[in-house]
């Protein structure tokens, strides 16, 4: 595996934003995946977990266990018929709802950081691309 390639730089970067964000978050308890589920309800509060699993690329078992924890720790509410688990929506609480701020701030914090010393051009062309290679692999 050379450390120039592709996909070597993509998943040490996506690994390096996933260990910043949960060092920086390491007070609030939060576990991997939680960060990017209270993200999704604040705009999509009363979600279904298959809208969840899917907007947060989280398989759907996966999910199941992440929101578990998060029920537990009071950071969601589950709302509808517990025997039609198609029709459960998902809620923040307060509590949840209080750490999205924190969680929005810490992302931009780490991606400020990624992006130091490269223009708002190259910024902008970096994004750009990086969506193109999502569109892409995306298709299929």
């Amino acid at each position: 595996m050379t450390t120039d390639s592709f996909h070597f730089l993509l998943m040490i970067s996506q690994a390096s934003v996933q260990k910043a964000i949960m060092r920086r978050l390491r007070d609030t308890g939060l576990s991997p995946g939680q960060p990017k589920v209270l993200e999704y309800l604040e705009e999509n509060d009363g979600a279904r977990p298959g809208e969840i699993a899917k907007a947060c690329h989280i398989e759907p078992p996966s999910l199941t266990s992440v929101l578990s924890r998060m029920e537990h720790s009071g950071l969601i509410t589950r709302s509808g018929p517990t025997d039609d688990r198609r029709s459960v929506r998902i809620f923040a609480t307060d509590l949840g709802k209080s750490l999205t701020v924190r969680i929005s701030d810490e992302f931009a914090a780490i991606e400020q950081e990624a992006f130091r010393g490269f223009t708002e051009d190259e910024r902008q062309q970096f994004m750009e691309c990086l969506s193109r290679i999502y569109g892409n692999l995306s298709r299929g």
